[in-house]
């Protein structure tokens, strides 16, 4: 009978453990130079259900890896800080969701002005890198309600992307 119950307690304990995780997949195409059109995976996991977590993106001949995060209200701006390695901070080269002539917006602002954003940035094993931005299509769901966006490799290529809701 003690097995059994400690049987059921792992059960339930692997449940639970399981039910925090949430994954979810996208896809999109490369362009740009020397690009022609490429299609491109995306997968990504969160454990806090699609506000942050780890994000691949798979290009032919590549694989990138790194973390995205969701903005909201409550997002504080050091969270932001691993998007900024081998980026100028605040990505001020490459406009946030606007049109090329649009200034950047600084950090806190940028937080709190863009609620239901996620953005991310990603290496690869030869080190090349890759920043992200996406809209939300339902932003209450985080990642796991789907949405669009772009990725921009650090040799100048673009990646578009869409992920499914659930």
């Amino acid at each position: 009978m003690k097995e059994g119950t400690r049987f059921l307690g792992l059960l339930g304990l692997m449940l639970s453990l399981s039910g925090c995780t949430v994954m979810g997949t996208g896809g999109g195409q490369m362009s740009g130079a020397g690009a022609s059109e490429q299609p491109v995976e995306f997968s990504w996991m969160s454990t806090d259900g699609g506000i942050s977590g780890t994000l691949a993106a798979s290009l032919p001949g590549d694989t990138f890896e790194g973390r995205f995060f969701q903005i909201t209200s409550q997002t504080r701006a050091e969270t932001l800080d691993p998007l900024w390695v081998h980026w100028r901070r605040g990505w001020h080269d490459w406009s946030y969701w606007g049109p090329p002539w649009t200034p950047p917006y600084p950090t806190t602002q940028f937080i709190t002005h863009y609620s239901g954003k996620v953005v991310a940035t990603l290496t690869s094993s030869t080190g090349q890198r890759m920043r992200c931005r996406f809209h939300l299509s339902a932003p209450a769901m985080g990642m796991r309600g789907g949405g669009e966006g772009q990725c921009q490799l650090s040799d100048g290529r673009q990646v578009s992307a869409v992920f499914s809701g659930k």
